[in-house]
């Protein structure tokens, strides 16, 4: 066995009816993309492309707000990568509609 300590992190996708969150044992320095690489979680849910995928760790996107990317951002014990899946509607389209919906019933 190697002298080299192990850390745990869990990599988790969910659909609409059905979730999965898988526990790895990584090498300390293993990225995001890595553990999602190693996750096997393409292979249970049909067209999930995970090089394209966007990530996340505890619902922080990876890539934004100062976080490193997938590729470069570096695991701690405990942390749980996310993949998220594509957005089905532009939330700031959906907004607008909902106003101009309301603008509609208040006017009569």
């Amino acid at each position: 066995m190697s002298d080299i300590e192990m850390i745990t992190v869990e990599v988790a996708y969910a659909l609409p009816h059905k979730q999965k969150i898988v526990e790895l044992l990584v090498k300390p320095g293993t990225t995001a993309l890595q553990a999602v690489q190693r996750s096997g979680l393409d292979k249970e849910f049909e067209g999930l492309d995970l090089e394209t995928a966007k990530l996340g760790i505890f619902g922080q996107a990876l890539g934004t707000k100062g976080l490193k990317k997938a590729n470069e951002h570096i695991l701690q014990a405990g942390d749980r990568v996310e993949i998220y899946r594509p957005l089905i509607s532009d939330p700031k389209e959906v907004r607008r509609k909902r106003a101009e919906k309301a603008k509609q019933a208040a006017q009569g």
